[in-house]
């Protein structure tokens, strides 16, 4: 099974790449987002990529980042989402976004996605509306540039500040819309914070 690819980009549009790693030509599918962080046709990069075999066909996925590999497969285990479809919403929404909005159930947000009717953001709000709790605040703050992406993760004091305040009697959906709040106001500042300070902050957005 093929997990990730690293070669010369022989071609590239918005929808699939062609990756030339050793002679062979390797097609991948990817989502806009994936696209945005390539570099020119001719210079080298590195995919994390998801096989996809079917009796008919062996379709390769790619993704820039693991975070969107995940958020890929996870969106893929809800009815009627599909591949295509899954690829479709990550290229209308970031990551951390898509996670926030399910879990806060926008569906304002969700059904503005193409694709998305109010039946699928249902689903997606129901079918994953706990898994992407922590996964909302571990995502990495991503930065394009011509040779890829570099990325920031400040998920650990964050998962420590939620299972405080959940011990402290709060639901889970309640202490993460708190620590949601506290990134937002200020991201950098949220990644700097201690678990103290980030438990401090949320309760003071609960008050």
């Amino acid at each position: 099974m093929i997990a990730a690819l690293s070669g010369v980009l022989l071609h590239k549009d918005p929808a699939s790449v062609i990756l030339d790693v050793q002679g062979v030509g390797y097609e991948v599918l990817l989502s806009s987002r994936t696209y945005d962080g390539l570099p020119l046709v001719g210079e080298k990069t590195f995919l994390h990529i998801h096989t996809s075999v079917r009796e008919d066909a062996i379709t390769l996925y790619g993704f820039i980042s693991v975070e969107e590999k995940k958020l890929f497969l996870l969106l893929n285990t809800v009815s009627g989402i599909g591949p295509k479809l899954g690829l479709g919403i990550l290229s209308g929404i970031d990551p951390g976004e898509l996670c926030n909005a399910i879990s806060l159930k926008d569906m304002a947000r969700l059904t503005s996605l193409s694709g998305v009717g109010k039946k699928t953001a249902q689903r997606l709000c129901m079918e994953l509306g706990e898994k992407v709790g922590a996964f909302s605040l571990e995502q990495p703050v991503a930065v394009s540039g011509q040779g890829g992406a570099t990325v920031r993760s400040e998920g650990f004091a964050l998962q420590d500040a939620a299972s405080a305040l959940l011990n402290l009697g709060y639901p889970q959906e309640t202490a993460w819309q708190a620590l949601r709040t506290v990134q937002q106001a200020d991201p950098d500042k949220a990644a700097e914070m201690k678990v103290d300070e980030l438990i401090r902050e949320a309760l003071r957005s609960l008050a």
